[in-house]
């Protein structure tokens, strides 16, 4: 197995590591932060909007059974990445779009499927997602953890 880590920012993390959890290759989806100023944030902090975080899920994944690739691509079918901090009712700078890139591949490759998404007309608005290097992944605390799995579908745009 050949375990890799991925970043991904779409909205309520809630939905997104839901998603993500259910996808084949996918080892763990864990709900966190990324991107902010305050170290070691909690949910309270990043909603006020004030440390910088956005909601963000770690996704690991075995990259012998599914590709950063198709990860990418999944994360551009769940949520509207042309809206600039909101998604569905959610909207501040903790709801923005960013894809958290491990390395310069994954920098890369997520700037590349911008552009051709953008090439494509598929949106009527250019992306907004953000790609973003080096930042360090706060876990969310445990209660935030497989939520839909302990509470069921939230109010999330997914």
């Amino acid at each position: 197995m050949s375990e890799k880590n991925a970043y991904f920012a779409a909205g309520c993390f809630w939905g997104v590591e839901d998603r993500f959890r259910k996808t084949p290759g996918v080892v763990d989806a864990i709900s966190g932060y990324m991107g902010g100023h305050v170290e070691n944030p909690t949910y309270r902090q990043v909603c006020n909007g004030d440390t910088g975080h956005t909601e963000t899920v770690k996704v690991v994944f075995d990259e012998d059974q599914v590709s950063f690739s198709e990860l990418l691509d999944l994360f551009f079918e769940m949520h509207n990445p042309t809206t600039l901090n909101r998604q569905g009712p959610d909207f501040g700078s903790q709801y923005r779009s960013a894809v958290f890139a491990a390395d310069d591949e994954q920098s890369g490759a997520a700037k590349e499927k911008i552009a051709d998404l953008d090439a494509s007309g598929k949106w009527r608005a250019p992306v907004v997602t953000e790609v973003n290097a080096g930042a360090t992944f706060w876990p969310a605390e445990e209660h935030h953890q497989r939520y839909f799995e302990k509470n069921g579908a939230g109010h999330c745009a997914i």
